[in-house]
């Protein structure tokens, strides 16, 4: 007795129980799963907190801990100059032209006397500037040209000098030389290299090169020499030579030699802020030599 059962039904049946499992052979089999995803995942786990703790450059995405300064650059800047000048040199050429063929200048060279002294200045400036870096992993080279306004640099002497010689032919001068020397520095150009070192967001550098400055300069000098003929005392007074002599040029250029010290901070990628002081040694100007030294800001950018 019990429930027909068609012979489909029962073939499918007799299918699926042709191998017949165990249940403690389906259990092992799951044990066994169970434990090697376990291994997995206790191997796995020291591998990936090992990867985290390796430096990026040896997990493959490192990135430089520097910025990139390559390229063309431009901008602006103000800043403030300290200018030094030596007047020492000023009236030099006037007072050997004056006394030129004179007994009194081959033995005792009143034009190398020195009747000037030394002064200083000071001023604001303001300016642009434009130029190239070539980099190299954190080393950065390049040319920077600029210029730069003053608003008012100008120095100036005024002294006397007496003196009393007696030349071989018994002749003793009394010489005076009173002497005025004035100069103004107008603007100039800078061509400097660069040679800085890349950290973060940084750019210190270094700058070395070349300036042209234009001047306005003014020398006057007036000498008088009061002659006595001393071969018998008290001597014979013969008089007074008086002459005068002056030398004026606007817009004269000069060159000089420039370096300074500087840092780049880069705000953007296309954008930095500048600052940096520099020093130029001005080549004679009239005599009058200058010296300036600068510091300033300035605002940069990149393309």
């Amino acid at each position: 007795m019990g429930w027909p059962r068609t012979s489909g039904a029962s073939g499918a049946a007799s299918a699926g129980s042709d191998v017949p499992r165990h249940p403690r052979q389906a259990s092992s089999v799951a044990d066994v799963r169970i434990g090697l995803a376990a291994l997995a995942l206790i191997v796995a786990a020291p591998a990936g907190a090992l990867a985290a703790d390796m430096p990026d450059l040896l997990r493959g995405s490192y990135t430089p801990s520097y910025s990139r300064w390559d390229g063309f650059y431009a901008g602006g800047h103000f800043g403030a100059s300290a200018m030094a000048t030596n007047f020492g040199d000023a009236t030099r050429d006037e007072v050997a032209f004056i006394l030129r063929n004179t007994t009194l200048e081959d033995q005792f060279s009143p034009s190398n006397w020195t009747v000037l002294g030394s002064s200083s200045t000071s001023s604001m400036q303001y300016g642009g500037f434009v130029g190239y870096n070539w980099q190299w992993d954190q080393l950065v080279l390049g040319l920077d040209l600029g210029y730069s306004h003053m608003s008012s640099m100008t120095s100036s002497a005024n002294e006397s000098l007496g003196r009393i010689v007696t030349t071989t032919d018994h002749i003793q001068h009394d010489v005076t030389i009173t002497a005025q020397s004035s100069i103004k520095l107008i603007d100039y150009a800078a061509l400097r290299g660069r040679a800085g070192y890349a950290f973060g967001q940084f750019l210190p550098y270094a700058t070395l090169g070349f300036a042209v400055g234009r001047f306005n300069y003014s020398n006057t000098v007036a000498l008088s020499d009061a002659q006595t003929d001393v071969t018998t005392p008290p001597g014979t007074f013969l008089g007074t030579f008086v002459d005068s002599a002056s030398d004026a040029r606007d817009n004269t250029f000069q060159m000089g030699f420039v370096g300074g010290l500087g840092m780049d901070m880069q705000l953007t990628p296309r954008l930095f802020l500048r600052g940096e002081w520099e020093l130029i040694d001005f080549w004679k100007v009239g005599g009058i030599l200058t010296t300036m030294n600068t510091a300033r800001v300035g605002l940069g950018g990149r393309f």
